[in-house]
């Protein structure tokens, strides 16, 4: 395995402690409220961005963000960290979209994203043209970790809440035109975009399609 790999896995595995967010809002939210769950993780983000700003303008260094930052690419040093701006989608998305699609939205980013990269830079052998370190085989398996993940989290309501809030069997019938326009914007954002930072495009995008076609489909027009 290669340095580079092995830079790529601990940078994909600080993305999984985005999950956290998504805990995070869920465990408020059913405990307290919506607008507590949001504000808490206002909260977050406020800090983050305090300790992005110690760490860019005046350069201290702080233990813990300092062993993160380790990881880090080398355009991100002097700019905000990817985790701020997958917070701040995570908050847009828990406050705009239906709960089944933000969390799906999210977990699309965090998984289809790392998935991509490791696939695509260890088995990668087709190269798409014009497009800087994109693989064929990343962008396949980014789709189908994508379709996965809407299979499981995007399902219709049982008893008027989502299967995975009071179960580990899924239940509910998978809403496929939602979960194959996620999955497919998700993974043609995270290909197609490279100097703006997908870590807010992603769950936005791919959520806004999710909801547009959630409300099409609650009128029934598809």
């Amino acid at each position: 395995m290669s340095w580079d790999l092995k830079k790529e896995i601990g940078r994909k595995a600080i993305h999984l402690l985005s999950i956290f967010f998504l805990i995070i809002y869920i465990i408020f939210a059913s405990t307290f409220s919506h607008r507590i769950a949001l504000l808490i993780l206002g909260f977050l983000l406020i800090t983050l961005i305090e300790f992005e700003y110690l760490r860019v303008e005046t350069g201290m260094k702080i233990p813990i963000i300092s062993l993160l930052w380790r990881y880090r690419r080398a355009k991100e040093r002097n700019k905000l960290g990817g985790e701020v701006y997958f917070l701040i989608a995570s908050i847009l998305c828990l406050a705009l979209f239906d709960l089944r699609i933000a969390a799906a939205a999210i977990l699309m980013l965090t998984f289809g994203d790392l998935v991509a990269a490791l696939i695509g830079k260890r088995f990668g052998r087709i190269w798409i043209p014009k497009l800087k370190d994109r693989a064929v085989e990343g962008v396949l398996a980014e789709l189908a970790v994508d379709l996965i993940i809407g299979f499981l989290i995007i399902r219709s309501l049982v008893n008027g809440s989502v299967w995975w809030l009071s179960s580990i069997i899924p239940s509910g019938q998978p809403i496929w035109p939602i979960i194959i326009t996620m999955a497919l914007t998700a993974t043609i954002v995270e290909t197609l975009v490279h100097k703006l930072d997908d870590n807010l495009l992603v769950p936005l995008f791919s959520g806004f399609n999710g909801q547009i076609v959630l409300i099409l489909l609650s009128i029934k027009i598809i």
